[in-house]
């Protein structure tokens, strides 16, 4: 789904509403990244660190939404190189991340470590279970009315952090309010479960942009060599 060629009028607004959304994922990532870092680890909870993680590799897929979109003279050519490339980095961090969650989270599991309950926690849960759905919305609508691909597909890693803080708030919960101690390591398998979902949607469908391109490439007509007489 492409937005070169078409005729929209109000085309400048919606490329600064992207920018915007843009910025505002990358903050709003990093901040909870940091943050949920920090308190995953003051209070032994692997569901947030995990959690936290992840905010960190979406910052990157914003940061590519903002590069795109502050370069509307790129080429066909370039923004597809380069939008696979940053596809292939975050798709394997994805990866990375989850297999490091994993361990931690069997390890705590195994050896029957309580985390501390965290209110904080519940807390950044909370809030991104409330901004993330409509966030995804407002990228969904906006990357539409450009034709952008990229900001649609990046409209859906948000309603998976949206389910991933939904996972996180349960497992948080039942430790704080029930004592369930296993609901937190338990989450964060979950949340391994969404980091390699989202590594393989990532790395697959690059993969299968990769072969459109291909295809559409050997499907064109070859115009180097003159026409007979």
């Amino acid at each position: 789904m492409s937005g070169r060629g078409r005729d929209i009028s109000n085309r400048p607004r919606l490329e600064r509403r992207a920018r915007g959304l843009s910025y505002f994922t990358v903050g709003y990532n990093l901040a909870e990244g940091a943050v949920s870092v920090v308190t995953g680890m003051l209070a032994g909870s692997i569901a947030l660190i995990g959690f936290g993680l992840d905010s960190g590799v979406e910052s990157l897929s914003g940061a590519v939404m903002i590069w795109r979109f502050r370069r509307p003279d790129l080429s066909a050519e370039e923004e597809e190189r380069t939008e696979a490339r940053a596809a292939r980095l975050v798709g394997y961090t994805f990866f990375l991340l989850a297999a490091y969650v994993l361990y931690e989270s069997l390890e705590k599991l195994i050896a029957r470590e309580p985390p501390h309950p965290t209110l904080m926690g519940i807390a950044i849960a909370a809030v991104s279970l409330v901004i993330m759905p409509a966030l995804a919305y407002l990228k969904r609508r906006t990357g539409q009315a450009l034709g952008s691909r990229a900001l649609v597909a990046d409209s859906q890693e948000t309603v998976a952090c949206a389910y991933l803080s939904a996972a996180l708030l349960a497992g948080l919960g039942l430790n704080y309010w029930a004592g369930l101690w296993w609901a937190d390591p338990v989450a964060g398998i979950v949340v391994v479960g969404f980091l390699c979902m989202e590594g393989y949607k990532t790395l697959r469908e690059e993969e299968l942009c990769a072969c459109s391109g291909a295809k559409a490439d050997d499907e064109a007509p070859d115009t180097s060599s003159p026409a007979p007489d």
